[in-house]
């Protein structure tokens, strides 16, 4: 080899070989680089750079991603303590997740198209199923499904284009629908609603108030059940009877709901999904709205002695148009426009306007246990309420 021949092979040699370190090293590599550029890790090769002064808003992370890592951070550190609160917001297409230590997380969904709209209430999941398809939209898949009506909606992983396009269903996230489904039980509270709302801390002189252990030692003994032996109840406009039957319990004991509905003026009870009594109950300007409010029962504090009351208020009735004559309508009722625009009363005075059968609240105390809620509308129970569900209240 002549002396020119070997200054070339000095040269190309070492070439070669960081060439072929190059293509044999694999993709996902930590590190290479040449000794006059800087090392660097491939999971974030942007984040070693500075950026130019005019793009820095090119750099900054979607408030969306930088929220859902910081909810993903706290669940790791506390896991989210129930009872949970879903409230589904159709206006924005949002919906979010509410537990003990207030909002747990947020994600976008897609509801029903104007076609097939999406009914706002309070619902509760009645049936949990990871993989399921629809027996109504052609075997159409709905996985990690959490039903709130037997006529069809139910909150899945799905398509989200961005605007209201299901068929009435609720389409979440798919990871957001995976650990959606892993938090929530049978019984857990969704509440569907046109415009935004949230849990608020309430104190009132009117909300339950839990029993001693020992007082509700001796109530676990007994059961209300329909058709059983009555006992007599003062209602203030007359006499009513609550049927109790002395059956033990059977099973753990369930949060009991509290339903009260200024249309049919009764106050119905459940257990679980077991119906246990109602009564005639009197509410004050019976003409005037009152609001959707949903109480529920956080958590015992002093000593278990009160309970820890959140509520969450939806707005019943909206403005509607009045015909050619000038009459508004309200529900298929004509109505006076004074009462159609009149603003519901706040959950407090909603539960000033109430005033309680002594026996009622006996019961009901005597029940009480964390997870347990108490709704107070101007609507009547809904024909989904049914064996099989917690009440079904709908506010369109």
């Amino acid at each position: 080899m002549s002396s020119s021949e070997h200054s070339q092979f000095r040269i190309v040699a070492p070439l070669s070989l960081a060439l072929w370190l190059a293509l044999a090293l694999p993709a996902g590599a930590d590190w290479f680089g040449f000794p006059d550029q800087p090392h660097y890790s491939s999971q974030s090769v942007e984040s070693h750079r500075k950026p130019h002064p005019q793009s820095v808003e090119s750099h900054r992370e979607p408030h969306s991603e930088i929220s859902s890592r910081k909810h993903e951070a706290q669940r790791e550190q506390h896991p989210p303590r129930g009872p949970f609160e879903i409230i589904v917001v159709t206006a924005n297409q949002q919906v979010s997740v509410f537990g003990q230590d207030g909002l747990i997380e947020r994600a976008p969904i897609s509801t029903g198209m104007p076609a097939h709209p999406t009914p706002t209430g309070v619902f509760t999941v009645i049936s949990k199923a990871k993989w399921h398809e629809s027996n109504i939209y052609s075997r159409a898949p709905m996985p990690y499904m959490q039903r709130i009506t037997w006529s069809g909606i139910a909150l899945h992983a799905g398509p989200r284009p961005g605007y209201p396009a299901s068929h009435g269903c609720i389409r979440l996230p798919q990871d957001f629908a995976v650990r959606l489904y892993q938090m929530t039980k049978i019984g857990t509270r969704v509440i569907v609603t046109r415009d935004a709302t949230a849990p608020a801390e309430i104190t009132h002189p009117k909300l339950f108030v839990p029993k001693s252990p020992a007082e509700q030692t001796a109530a676990v003994t007994t059961k209300l059940i329909k058709g059983a032996t009555p006992i007599a109840v003062d209602t203030s406009g007359g006499s009513t009877t609550m049927p109790v039957n002395p059956t033990p319990t059977v099973g753990p004991p369930k949060p009991v709901t509290v339903f009260v509905s200024r249309k049919q003026r009764k106050v119905f009870v459940r257990r679980g999904f077991e119906e246990l009594f109602d009564v005639p109950i009197t509410i004050e300007e019976t003409d005037l709205p009152i609001g959707t409010h949903i109480f529920t029962a956080m958590g015992l504090k002093d000593g278990g002695k009160s309970m820890r009351w959140t509520v969450v208020s939806v707005p019943s009735q909206y403005r509607h148009q009045a015909d050619r004559s000038g009459k508004h309508y309200v529900n298929g009722q004509a109505m006076d426009p004074k009462q159609v625009v009149a603003t519901p009363s706040t959950a407090s005075a909603a539960l000033d306007r109430i005033t309680w059968p002594s026996e009622a609240i006996e019961q009901i105390s005597s029940l009480l246990m964390v997870g347990s809620s108490l709704i107070i509308s101007d609507n009547a129970l809904s024909d989904e309420t049914d064996p099989d569900t917690d009440f079904i209240v709908l506010t369109h």
